[in-house]
């Protein structure tokens, strides 16, 4: 493959563009060059599609795209847009029509969700003496540490912001599943991924920090992805 295309990853909740740090090493040593990690507001879910809707308009040629956690429900809402060719759910929302991340997670709630609080502004945080039990529980102490102190807060609507037109029946997709997920409930990971009908469903046994913790397997899922859409 001579063209590769240009792969835009997608952070979620609690976390930022640098958790996609040891998959972009991955995919860069593996001749992508063309790499992007958008830094989303989390203050609404048009919010975040505007911006990452943004970023890809200004890039010539062939996307894929890559969501983990919400932000999987971030490219489910604005990817098709024409040049977007593969859409890689990493543990990730992938909300129908009218659905939120708040209503999936409600039929079968996180094992962490009590580890989840307000603060007075409306944010919600993971508890950061939790975070690790919560968020990243095959990960060091230290990175969880990093992870903890740097998470990025959403907004708490955001949750209850709905998908319009998911974008997942119109492009082809991939999906990776955490069954130790504590964040997003295996079983609603499950649901989402069997009824996409990806091209791809690749299970590991991660936490719900796999791009992070798994990133060999994430990398390889996100690159499969990239070599079926580059003919």
């Amino acid at each position: 493959m001579t063209n590769k295309p240009t792969i835009v990853l997608v952070h979620g909740f609690w976390g930022g563009a640098a958790h996609w740090a040891k998959v972009i090493s991955l995919l860069h040593a593996q001749g992508f060059d063309k790499l992007y990690a958008v830094e989303n507001p989390l203050t609404s879910l048009a919010d975040d599609a505007e911006r990452t809707r943004k970023m890809v308009q200004q890039i010539s040629g062939p996307v894929v795209l890559v969501g983990h956690s919400y932000g999987g429900k971030v490219i489910t809402e604005m990817g098709d847009l024409p040049n977007v060719q593969a859409l890689v759910y990493i543990a990730a929302f992938a909300p129908d029509a009218g659905e939120s991340a708040g209503g999936i997670s409600q039929a079968n709630p996180p094992q962490a969700f009590a580890n989840i609080q307000p603060d007075s502004d409306g944010y919600l945080w993971v508890a950061q003496d939790k975070f690790q039990q919560s968020f990243c529980q095959d990960m060091s102490a230290e990175e969880a540490l990093v992870m903890a102190v740097t998470q990025k807060a959403p907004v708490g609507s955001t949750f209850g912001d709905s998908v319009t037109d998911p974008a997942w029946k119109k492009k082809p997709c991939w999906y990776q599943i955490s069954t130790a997920d504590r964040m997003i409930n295996p079983e609603n990971q499950k649901m989402m991924a069997k009824r996409m009908q990806p091209r791809k469903t690749i299970t590991l046994d991660a936490s719900h920090a796999s791009l992070a913790s798994r990133p060999q397997e994430v990398a390889e899922l996100i690159i499969e992805a990239a070599n079926a859409v580059s003919q």
